[in-house]
């Protein structure tokens, strides 16, 4: 049956078809359409967290933006009111700051994983890693590069490193600062600096693992890299914040995690199952 209206009905009719629309619309759930957290990540997490946050947004149709930067950059600019829901520190301190200031979620500090140093040349390269930092002495060292330890603490880390090797007078007018520890990957892998020391992560990366080869920095060598995570009050969605820093713990992500090189806290990583997550490629 066709029905024809005339002008006057018409205009009822979609009157009353805009006014459905729009209490259909208001009872809508706020996280109808994909619910989104942007997240802060220190930039040894690159590799790791684009495997991580893929798998999350598989499972949970959510989705994640990831911005990464050294973690002394992004605690001064949460400070300043940048708009994160969550940030994962490469050093446990500053979460522990902006707790501290009332910047974070009380009680959502999580620490997630603790990170590693190596040394690390491009194939090419001619240096003796098996010498450890001594092999940085090499007069055909021309530019050694390291993260900024005024903000990075992977740069921190490669300062007391090499003062407990007794090397780093000797060579630190060869220093190149990278912004954060990302951007020292970049500068040695370019050819920009010889040799660089950069978070185990990075070199265990599909990018790097081809195209160098790197030495472990003993543990005991330099301070802690105790990393964390927390959920910050300038956070839209906390509840998909949490279940992200939730999923951080499940035992596919924990193996994912630590085929990246991170140890991950024994109370957490218990009885998981590595088979579930393949290898970085």
């Amino acid at each position: 049956m066709n029905l024809i209206l005339d002008g006057k009905h018409a205009k009822v009719v979609l009157r009353a078809l805009f006014a459905l629309a729009t209490i259909l619309c208001m009872r809508l759930p706020a996280g109808a359409g994909a619910a989104e957290i942007k997240v802060a990540a220190a930039s040894d997490l690159t590799f790791a967290f684009k495997d991580v946050a893929s798998q999350f947004e598989k499972q949970t149709g959510s989705k994640i933006e990831l911005t990464y930067g050294s973690s002394g950059n992004f605690f001064a600019q949460i400070q300043n009111g940048a708009p994160f829901d969550l940030f994962f520190s490469a050093d446990v301190g500053y979460p522990e700051k902006l707790e501290a200031a009332g910047l974070a979620e009380p009680g959502t500090i999580y620490e997630y994983a603790s990170g590693k140093i190596v040394m690390w040349v491009p194939n090419a390269s001619k240096l003796d890693l098996s010498r450890g930092l001594a092999a940085i002495l090499d007069p055909g060292i021309r530019k050694i590069a390291i993260a900024n330890p005024q903000h990075a603490p992977y740069g921190i880390a490669a300062v007391a490193a090499m003062r407990h090797a007794a090397v780093y007078d000797k060579i630190k007018s060869k220093l190149v600062l990278g912004e954060n520890i990302s951007q020292t990957a970049q500068f040695v892998q370019s050819g920009n600096a010889d040799v660089g020391i950069l978070a185990l992560s990075l070199a265990l990366a599909p990018a790097m693992k081809n195209a160098g080869r790197y030495v472990e920095i003993r543990a005991t060598d330099y301070p802690p890299i105790i990393q964390a995570g927390v959920i910050l009050k300038s956070s839209r969605n906390k509840e998909l914040a949490a279940q992200f820093l939730k999923f951080l713990k499940e035992p596919g992500t924990v193996a994912l995690m630590e085929r990246y090189g991170f140890s991950v806290p024994k109370d957490v990583a218990v009885g998981h199952n590595e088979s579930k997550v393949a290898a970085p490629r």
